[in-house]
């Protein structure tokens, strides 16, 4: 590489966003910090800033940006912050960057992801609602601007490895039978069905093999994460969600596998750390040291497979179904989880609960073809309303 390659971090003081710096600064030679967000987050970003000195810092509102341009100056650092979706649109955007890390949690990750994807930047995707709420825009917009769309969640990361390199003729026509998308089980995963109504938001967040945010946390109990990591998979990969099969392993040592017809089945294995995407992801197609320790197999000493319970976690059948049926379907389904995640979080209602708001918003509506992203907003909001108006029933 001739030159420090430019470099967005959206969701910078997230856990993938702190993983992706820990990378950056790693290879001081090949990568340069050009902006860092942090939404709430103002005084973890500004040791951000101060240790990284971006160009740019983006918060979420002109109260938060005032704050932050006062510590930043009598620090004596010359960093511009932006404000609000506006401002993350432009350092996604921005002329001068190579590459963007799109890891805001939630559907306000969405409209900046376009925003760099449109502007046919390499795109290293960790937010998985931008996918699953507009799918077929947003890979619309990949191949309309030559933008690099490079998978960041472990799984997808993995599949992306273990898939030929012309995959995008069709999974058919490359010899794909399905791909096996793994996953841990969560927390609960053998808890008794009869005590998971009493399970607190802090069992919910303490999972077992890897470290992340609380709203991921808590999707990984219901398994309403792997059911959007399907819908991302579908678009991803240009498969049916029938020839997509969730695979219970609990050591999360193989991240994915595919399966071909001759027989053959390739899989990914690594320690549970995110460095090891974010490190392909920003490298590829060559690699580089991720600060990941090698895989110790016999320390590991076996790999353990399950079918998931969908009586345990109703959320991955939701997640099927709206893959299934398509248009706003998905899109709904994220919003009525984003609130009822934190209804759950502010122990507001009980775990199960989160089942019962999806898909009561999910039958309140038919879903409708998606053609403009207005109009997934527009199902956004509308699932929001239904949470809650649930909530106000029952809450």
């Amino acid at each position: 590489m001739n030159r420090q390659q430019q470099i967005t971090v959206l969701g910078a003081t997230g856990s993938i966003g702190l993983s992706t710096l820990d990378v950056i600064a790693r290879h001081p030679e090949r990568y340069c910090v050009f902006a860092l967000s942090g939404f709430s987050r103002v005084a973890e970003l500004e040791a951000l800033c101060l240790r990284y000195r971006p160009r740019y810092a983006v918060v979420a509102d002109a109260q938060a940006a005032q704050h932050l341009r006062g510590g930043l100056h009598d620090a004596g650092l010359t960093t511009r912050v932006l404000f609000g979706e506006e401002g993350l649109c432009e350092v996604a955007a921005h002329p001068e960057v190579d590459a963007v890390m799109a890891a805001i949690v939630g559907a306000a990750g969405l409209k900046p992801t376009l925003a760099a994807v449109e502007a046919g930047k390499r795109v290293l995707l960790a937010n998985k609602e931008a996918l699953v709420m507009s799918g077929a825009l947003f890979m619309q917009a990949v191949r309309r601007s030559g933008a690099v769309l490079l998978p960041i969640d472990s799984e997808h990361n993995a599949i992306f490895q273990c898939l030929p390199g012309d995959y995008a003729r069709g999974l058919p026509q490359v010899g794909v039978r399905r791909i096996l998308l793994t996953a841990s089980g969560g927390p609960f995963r053998e808890t008794p069905l009869a005590q998971l109504a009493e399970v607190s938001p802090e069992q919910a967040c303490a999972h077992p093999n890897w470290s992340m945010g609380r709203k991921i946390s808590v999707d990984s109990a219901s398994m309403m994460n792997k059911g959007l990591e399907l819908i991302e998979a579908c678009w991803l990969f240009d498969a049916r969600p029938a020839q997509i099969e969730v695979v219970i392993h609990p050591q999360s040592v193989i991240h994915s596998l595919v399966d071909y017809v001759d027989g053959s089945v390739l899989a990914q294995l690594g320690n549970p750390d995110m460095r090891t995407p974010i490190s392909h992801a920003l490298a590829w197609p060559q690699r580089i040291d991720s600060g990941v320790p090698a895989l110790d197999l016999f320390a590991v000493a076996r790999l353990d497979f399950q079918a998931p319970d969908e009586q345990r976690f109703p959320c991955l059948r939701l997640a099927r179904q709206a893959a299934e049926v398509g248009g706003t379907a998905p899109a709904m389904l994220n919003a009525a989880n984003e609130v009822a995640v934190a209804a759950f979080l502010e122990r507001r209602i009980r775990f199960p609960e989160i089942a019962s708001i999806i898909e009561t918003v999910l039958n309140a509506e038919s879903a409708v073809a998606v053609e403009t992203v207005d109009a997934v907003l527009a199902a956004d909001r509308r699932a929001r309303e239904l949470a809650g108006q649930w909530l106000a029933r029952h809450a």
